[in-house]
């Protein structure tokens, strides 16, 4: 979100060329007195073709500006979700009228006019999300994208073009067909990427000539863990994770490839490279490997920021503000300068904070918004909303609460124009301490502090996520659902222990089944390593369940100690696990089944922990 006065200036002479009607072709600005990105070719279907006055006139060379300037022109973004990615072809099939997957997900269709008020709230870019497989019969061989679904993308591109803002387009979840990459059969990866190739030569080809200010993104949040899902491929999730890692880059190396191939903007285009599970500390991790590219400094990397999940994507928490809740948000933030220092432009492609139940703003969001957005001024990210007309209400083309309206519309570029990049982010970084003392004032946070001690507690989210307890390996007493009761324990050593959680206290009265639940001790790898847990009876609504595998004891960072009662996101066992019997023959991720238990009313663990040694004594 940084800026600076000569960009803009640039940005306004550019606007104003465009609302004037620019003609067919872009409006080219001085390359010897400013960076040049160029402006929209302006064309009544928004979609470029081979006879069209733009692809006659491309747009001109973009060389001057690198992505890391571009993330200060690009100001303060809104993806336009569940429409163009809202997957509608199980039940529609391929073919049907495109408004009809535009509308599949409840959102309207998009118009001139939402564009035109996303911008008057104070949106300099706009990220469209789109499920092209809409349009392809691609299970019949066939990897052609339907032209009408090009047009209608190409025309919401162009509407925001107009309007003299940035756009993102990608490929979304799209179905889940990425899984074919990780097929137990290589000709289904074969064709996984054969069809990716085609996909992305389809679009870039279609929109080849179009303003400089169109960036390609390699993917949603697909490139990871998920090149293993099984949505649309049963055989997949044949991929290690480090398998995995691989192949994301290859995606992205291809991505880049193919996108350059097709010459005309696209040689120089800027870029958007969809990071490992779009997750920061997964992105951060050496395995991931920005692509090489033919361009210089035309590639962004992008991350989605949804922390804590159960305040920004479900109703499970509804407050935020702890000197642990913003600690944790100033360190995440700052790990993707690991990038910015190599050269790359970042953008937060998706964050977002969730309704509660009611349909009522959480509390705390604006402090949220203001503190996310802070840390992207300070480090100069682009930062996109996700939006579903949860906030921003598209049939109403505004926001629907004042405060939130006014922490957006303060930070578009139009808004901060008389403000230097210097300014900017000097103000950022007073604003973020300010807030941090602040918090530091009103909660000391004692709950949390586990400093020299270990810990013992229960991670849990609901099926619905709509109840939740410390879900992470930072023990966080403060991130808790409303009404749940946890009982967690002080480690001192070797013994018996029991922790235990009761939702009988919160509005549904019993939380919905399990999406994920571990036994976890907070530092048990550093005052006790080496120790097993060995879970020797777990309640469910007071009765002992029998478990379906083998516990065993990990722990993901080196510091907090855990076992996995319920985590189907563990596709292999990881190597260096502790188990009573010293074997890795039966262990299991997934002690609990689920569909069991419909209603959880209080869960509890009593478990014995021990030195690995005394387990190897005969």
């Amino acid at each position: 979100m940084k800026t600076n006065t000569i960009f803009v200036s640039m940005l306004f002479l550019i606007m104003v060329a465009v609302m004037a009607g620019c003609g067919g072709k872009g409006k080219k600005t001085d390359n010897t007195a400013t960076p040049n990105i160029t402006a929209a070719p302006s064309k009544a279907s928004g979609a470029s073709d081979n006879t069209s006055p733009a692809s006659q006139n491309p747009a001109s060379s973009n060389t001057e500006v690198t992505s890391l300037e571009l993330a200060g022109l690009m100001g303060n973004g809104i993806n336009l979700g569940n429409t163009m990615e809202a997957y509608g072809r199980p039940n529609l099939g391929v073919g049907a009228a495109v408004s009809a997957y535009e509308t599949f997900w409840g959102q309207p269709v998009t118009t001139r006019e939402i564009i035109h008020s996303m911008k008057a709230a104070g949106f300099d870019s706009l990220r469209i999300p789109v499920a092209w497989t809409n349009a392809m019969d691609f299970q019949k061989g066939d990897y052609t994208i339907g032209p009408e679904y090009l047009d209608r993308v190409g025309e919401i591109i162009q509407y925001a073009l107009d309007e003299g803002m940035f756009v993102i387009v990608n490929d979304h979840w799209d179905g889940g067909w990425w899984g074919m990459f990780g097929s137990a059969t290589q000709q289904t990866r074969d064709k996984a990427m054969e069809m990716y190739i085609s996909m992305w030569t389809q679009i870039a080809g279609k929109y080849r000539d179009y303003s400089d200010k169109l960036i390609f993104e390699s993917a949603n949040e697909e490139l990871g863990n998920r090149l293993n899902d099984k949505d649309l491929c049963p055989d997949s999730g044949t991929l290690s994770e480090d398998e995995c890692y691989e192949m994301t880059n290859k995606i992205n190396q291809t991505f880049v490839n193919t996108i350059r191939s097709t010459g005309g903007n696209n040689a120089q285009r800027f870029l958007l490279i969809a990071g490992y599970n779009t997750d920061i500390d997964k992105t951060c991790d050496n395995r991931f490997v920005m692509p090489d590219d033919s361009a210089k400094d035309k590639l962004l990397l992008s991350v989605h920021y949804y922390t804590p999940w159960g305040y920004c994507g479900v109703t499970s928490l509804s407050k935020w503000g702890t000197v642990r809740d913003y600690e944790e948000q100033n360190t995440l933030l700052a790990k993707m300068t690991k990038f910015t220092e190599q050269g790359y432009g970042i953008v937060i492609g998706e964050y977002s904070v969730a309704l509660n139940a009611d349909g009522t703003v959480k509390d705390n969001a604006c402090d949220f918004f203001d503190n996310f957005l802070n840390n992207c001024d300070q480090y100069g990210y682009t930062p996109m909303l996700w939006d579903c007309s949860s906030l921003f209400i598209r049939k109403d083309l505004g926001f629907f609460d004042n405060d939130v309206a006014q922490v957006f519309k303060s930070r578009s570029l139009a808004a901060r124009s008389n403000q230097s990049e210097e300014e900017i982010m000097a103000a950022a970084k007073t604003a973020i301490t300010v807030a941090f003392e602040t918090a530091t004032k009103a909660n000391a946070n004692t709950a949390g502090d586990v400093t020299g001690k270990a810990v013992a507690w229960i991670m849990f989210n609901s099926n619905d996520y709509g109840a939740t307890y410390s879900v992470g390996d930072v023990y966080n007493p403060d991130s808790i659902t409303g009404g749940v009761v946890a009982t967690d324990v002080e480690i001192t050593g070797k013994g018996t222990y029991t922790v235990g959680l009761d939702f009988t206290g919160t509005s549904a009265g019993y939380a919905q089944s399990i999406a994920f639940s571990a036994l976890a001790i907070a530092n048990g790898e550093i005052l006790f390593p080496d120790y097993v847990i060995i879970p020797i009876d777990v309640k469910i609504n007071g009765q002992t369940v029998s478990l379906s595998g083998k516990p065993y004891t990990t722990a993901d960072d080196g510091i907090c100690t855990r076992v996995n009662l319920y985590n189907a996101w563990v596709t292999a066992i990881p190597g260096g696990i502790r188990t009573v019997d010293g074997s890795v023959l039966g262990a299991s991720a997934v002690l609990l089944k689920p569909e069991d238990y419909p209603e959880i009313k209080t869960l509890s663990v009593t478990f014995k922990y021990l030195p690995k040694s005394e387990l190897m004594k005969p």
